[in-house]
């Protein structure tokens, strides 16, 4: 791959596109663990579909692998983003 054209409009907002994709599935799924987590704490504390105590401590290993899922997702686009814009000199 070459470096990236940012110097037009149209290069921008491809190269916009395509930091957009690097780890998204890894940011979606971090992000429905967070979202399923805070749902199964609403359903343990109002003590719903027979879900107790320990539906919050599954939740909180939930939260924290969806949490780390995001900043593994993060941490892929900037090491993408560092690569893109070294490569080509």
């Amino acid at each position: 791959m070459t470096r990236p054209d940012l110097s037009t409009e149209e290069g921008r907002a491809a190269y916009r596109k395509e930091l957009r994709g690097v780890g998204r599935p890894l940011r979606l799924g971090g992000l429905g663990l967070v979202i399923a987590a805070a749902l199964l704490i609403l359903a343990s504390r109002k003590e719903m579909f027979g879900i107790g105590e320990w539906g919050i401590t599954v939740s909180y290993g939930m939260l924290a692998a969806g949490w780390a899922l995001v900043i593994a997702a993060v941490f892929m686009r900037t090491r993408h983003h560092r690569r893109r814009l070294v490569e080509g000199l």
